[in-house]
């Protein structure tokens, strides 16, 4: 597997839209600590940026000698709002800023049955680019379990749609994460994803889900094995064949620096790979 950073980490919890570190600075830390790509989200650049500014960042990247990863085209689909399907009906857009960046990999969600026919559509105009398609296992989707997710890829049927292996998600809802899980997803991952989190009745940020109503939780540090155990992630997506991108998807704790929330998941998850 290959280490990768989202921008996430110079974002809140809350706020996916600002970042709190230009790329500019981000880009080297991470460089420096060694992860090899980035994944890049709208706080950065989106679908709406102009196209100056993305090849300013694609370019500072490949000076870098960093690739990108995933690409999440706007900030509907980072924050999971109802225009996060806005990919599906107009997926050009969102294919043109992957390949300005150098990625194969773009993020779409699904809200409903009606966006299946959507997605494959979706899919077969990436397809013929050379970009897949992944959907997040993610509250307030149609993948919020593993049933929900094998159900919809196999209902959409296209090699290049599959999924974000992520834990969080799947233990925010009350489904299984462990390796009976990553068993079942395994022949439809084509990228993960971890941040650790805690649930707790007092956590600072309520997730809302399909399943569960709303779902209080804690981020806690990513090596924190008394949460989310992120070498059994690991350990069990090797078991199963999975060599692609592994991202340090976490959002800044309170109190936390950008710079620590850098070094923290290169620490945590570098050697495992």
């Amino acid at each position: 597997m290959k280490l990768s950073l989202s921008v996430r980490v110079a974002e809140s919890a809350t706020r996916k839209d600002r970042a709190a570190m230009p790329i500019e600075e981000l880009a080297p830390r991470a460089r420096d600590l060694g992860y090899e790509a980035l994944c890049m989200r709208g706080s950065v650049v989106s679908v709406t940026s102009p196209p100056e500014r993305v090849d300013e960042v694609r370019a500072l990247l490949d000076r870098l000698g960093l690739g990108v990863s995933m690409v999440t085209g706007d900030i509907a689909l980072a924050a999971n709002t109802p225009d996060a399907t806005a990919t599906l009906h107009n997926v050009t857009p969102y294919l043109d800023l992957a390949e300005r960046l150098g990625s194969d990999r773009i993020r779409v969600m699904l809200h409903g049955d009606e966006d299946v026919a959507l997605a494959r559509r979706a899919a077969d105009v990436a397809r013929e680019r050379g970009i897949s398609l992944c959907h997040q296992m993610h509250f307030g989707t149609l993948f919020e379990t593993v049933d929900g997710a094998l159900d919809v890829v196999t209902r959409v049927d296209r090699p290049n749609f599959g999924i974000t292996f992520e834990p969080a998600n799947l233990l925010i809802c009350g489904d299984d994460y462990g390796p009976a899980a990553i068993d079942r997803l395994a022949p439809y991952i084509l990228n993960a994803y971890f941040q650790n989190i805690r649930l707790d009745p007092e956590g600072d940020v309520v997730h809302p889900t399909r399943r569960r109503g709303g779902v209080p939780a804690f981020y806690v540090p990513i090596d924190d094995r008394s949460a989310i155990d992120v070498g059994m992630i690991v350990d069990n997506l090797k078991r199963v064949g999975y060599d692609g991108w592994f991202t340090a998807h976490q959002p800044l704790r309170p109190g936390q620096t950008v710079a620590d929330a850098i070094a923290e998941g290169y620490a945590a998850i570098a050697p495992l790979l």
